[in-house]
């Protein structure tokens, strides 16, 4: 009688989750159309966006070539221990190149720019929700959306390309050193390789897919702190939620871009 009493109370509960999981869904769905249309009306904050693409972009640069580098010694010291047993170890370098780019490259980005960036977004508005600062724009007549959704979103599907770009290049210089100063291979066959395999294609792949995790992490991140609701603790429970669902979903949108791009 337990079992089938266990059946029954996992079953409901399964459909209880995905019932909010759906109604979450089209409450962002929601969110992101009132961005959009926001978005496109004056008054156009530039100022602000300005604010928050230094936030997002130039604060998040010395992470980034932090991460990258040692991505890519990893990435050499790993590549280098499999392809050496075929003697392959001159494609060392194609191997890194194409990871980074089409791959690690935007992916790490995201999750570092979630971890820093996307964190912060949520506390902060998070905040305003629970000292009444959101509902005093509403009172001055200034659409909380426009003037602090809009920013942060334009901002962060900025940065994330270029924030891309530096971590695949810092990847790249930290596998060049570790490549020919530490493994001894050639650097005419390493950047040899690098260029013979490593096309445009690769490099418009992981751009694209940069742009739509800032656009993913963005939304979420003000989402969550733009419901924020149970004082400190609420907030603290958004910034947790916020984090944890964008690297779920910039890791499930990784994989469906890249079935779709090859």
């Amino acid at each position: 009688m337990w079992v089938v009493d266990f059946v029954k109370s996992s079953v409901v509960g399964i459909v209880e989750m995905a019932q909010e999981w759906l109604s979450e869904l089209g409450l962002v769905i929601m969110f992101l159309g009132a961005s959009l249309y926001w978005a496109t009306r004056p008054p156009f904050r530039i100022q602000e966006t300005i604010r928050q693409l230094d936030f997002a972009g130039t604060q998040s640069i010395l992470l980034i070539v932090m991460t990258g580098a040692f991505t890519g010694m990893v990435s050499v010291l790993q590549g280098h221990n499999a392809m050496s047993r075929y003697g392959a170890e001159s494609l060392v370098g194609a191997a890194t190149a194409l990871a980074l780019t089409r791959e690690l490259g935007p992916v790490l980005t995201g999750l570092m720019v979630v971890g820093r960036v996307g964190s912060a977004m949520t506390a902060e508005l998070g905040s305003m929700r629970s000292t009444y600062q959101i509902d005093a724009l509403s009172s001055m007549a200034v659409a909380p959306v426009q003037y602090l959704v809009c920013p942060r979103i334009i901002a962060t599907s900025m940065a994330m390309p270029f924030l891309a770009t530096i971590f695949s290049f810092s990847g790249m210089i930290g596998a060049y050193i570790m490549a020919v100063e530490y493994l001894h291979i050639d650097a005419g066959a390493f950047m040899s390789a690098v260029s013979d395999y490593v096309t445009s294609s690769d490099v418009t792949q992981g751009l694209t897919k940069s742009v739509v995790f800032g656009l993913i992490l963005s939304l979420v991140a003000c989402f969550k702190g733009f419901n924020a609701t149970g004082g400190a603790r609420g907030v603290g429970l958004a910034t947790t939620k916020a984090v944890v669902l964008s690297s779920v979903l910039i890791l499930f949108s990784d994989y469906l871009m890249t079935a779709i791009m090859f």
